[in-house]
């Protein structure tokens, strides 16, 4: 149901249309005067307003304005006594959805509320299924143990209000799983507010978060709505939350104990509704051992962790997100030559999932409308062998090989991943040599 609000000079209907709306099954509250009007969109966000035209002071075409300069995705309803062909090209053109005229039956009023509800469900389907096809599918289907876990734990957690810490390293999916916990939770219709801690300098993030009231600092002019209050109703990501500075973690700390906060520069209470997930990279706990990270903010956000494996510790789910990043890119999965898959399995991947989709879009960049091959993988090319001198004597090649297969696999716990990319050879052939030459732990 939407979330609407009602401008309308006569109190009186101001009230009808309030509780005709909300009998009908929505959220609607009204205001008498279009500046009160700009001033709740400022603090909130509204599915639709439904506006009269002729007020005092700010009349309905300025609230119009004022609220799609504030917030776009806001849809405006006109209400006329005076509807001219000119009010209507007007209204248009600034961006009104439609217009009704005096006098009007409510129900036609419902009518066009549930035109703009489908209108609106249809953007937000498409945007998430959008969503889902550019970054959720990595998360879908995983073959490993380790992945097919962390898709238990998003599936038990989603449907409830549970505060989420996302743990893992950088690339490898957190905010994926926040977004496929929102998008499957009961709160998947209302926003999700993804803010990235790190990017924002210490003096801003606290008002990025929260907002500020006029007057708060220099320059601010009017009151800014935070990134809490536009997440009511749905859920707020905070990505990278082991970066916040100590003045911030107080703040985060108080609205996930009393579920409010103030804007800076303000003395009222604000109260929202929004579920929180933060993702972070760092060892928050040893974070909180060496003084860095307040102990109480870290038990409050590690309600239910839920711990992302590199993709080194997952490698049997990699031709699954080479295969997704293909398709993605309308190429077949049989442009990538098996040498090339076998280069893959054997790299380490230090930037995790996200530096395998870099690695395979620069590939088909470079292979054209050819098949990706080792020498197109920036760790894939042949490297310039060190020169080795044959003794007088001679060798025995297979016993050379066979020491040096064995250094490699010590030097790599027996990892033979590992021990394939420090021979410079594919973790199949690895596997060949070791067979032949009765190689064994």
């Amino acid at each position: 149901m939407a979330k609407i609000l009602v401008v309308e000079d006569e109190p009186k209907m101001a009230f009808l249309l309030e509780a005709e709306l909300n009998d009908a099954g929505h959220r609607a509250t009204s205001v008498t005067d279009g500046r009160e009007a700009v001033r709740r969109v400022e603090r909130e966000h509204f599915d639709i307003v439904i506006t009269d035209l002729r007020m005092e002071g700010m009349d309905g075409i300025e609230v119009l304005e004022r609220v799609k300069g504030l917030d776009p995705q806001t849809e405006v309803v006109l209400i006329t006594a005076y509807a001219t062909a000119q009010t209507a090209v007007e209204a248009m053109k600034k961006g009104a959805y439609d217009y009704i005229i005096k006098p009007f039956d409510i129900e036609e009023l419902k009518l066009l509320v549930k035109k703009i509800e489908e209108k609106q469900g249809l953007l937000y389907e498409n945007a998430l299924l959008q969503e889902k096809a550019r970054r959720e599918g990595l998360l879908v289907g995983g073959r490993s143990p380790a992945m097919r876990k962390v898709l238990e734990l998003i599936d038990k957690v989603a449907p409830t209000d549970a505060t989420v810490l996302v743990l893992g390293e950088s690339g490898t999916g957190k905010e994926l799983v926040a977004r496929r916990i929102h998008h499957t939770s009961p709160r998947r219709d209302k926003p999700l507010v993804a803010v990235h801690c790190a990017t924002f300098p210490e003096n801003l993030l606290e008002s990025e978060l929260f907002g500020y009231e006029r007057g708060a600092f220099t320059g601010a002019t009017r009151r800014k709505v935070g990134h809490f209050e536009y997440a009511d109703g749905g859920t707020i990501f905070l990505d990278e939350v082991g970066e916040l500075p100590a003045s911030v973690q107080a703040k985060l700390l108080r609205f996930l104990q009393e579920r409010q906060f103030t804007r800076l520069g303000g003395v009222e209470p604000v109260r929202v509704d929004v579920r929180v997930i933060a993702a972070t990279n760092r060892d928050l706990e040893r974070e909180v051992r060496e003084g860095r990270f307040r102990e109480d903010l870290f038990y409050r956000l590690n309600v239910f962790p839920i711990e992302l494996p590199p993709l080194r510790e997952r490698r049997e789910d990699i031709p699954l997100l080479v295969e997704h990043f293909l398709r993605q890119r309308n190429r077949p999965p049989d442009v990538i030559s098996p040498e090339a898959m076998e280069a893959l399995l054997a790299y380490d991947w230090p930037g995790n999932v996200r530096e395998l989709e870099n690695v395979i879009e620069r590939a088909l960049i470079l292979a054209g409308e050819g098949r990706i091959t080792p020498d197109l993988l920036p760790f894939g090319r042949p490297k310039a062998g060190a020169k080795v001198e044959l003794p007088d004597e001679g060798v025995n090649l297979e016993e050379v090989e066979r020491e040096l297969i064995i250094q490699a696999l010590e030097k790599a716990g027996w990892n033979k991943a590992k021990a394939a990319k420090l021979l410079g050879i594919t973790r199949r052939r690895l596997y060949s040599r070791m067979e032949a030459l009765g190689i064994r732990k």
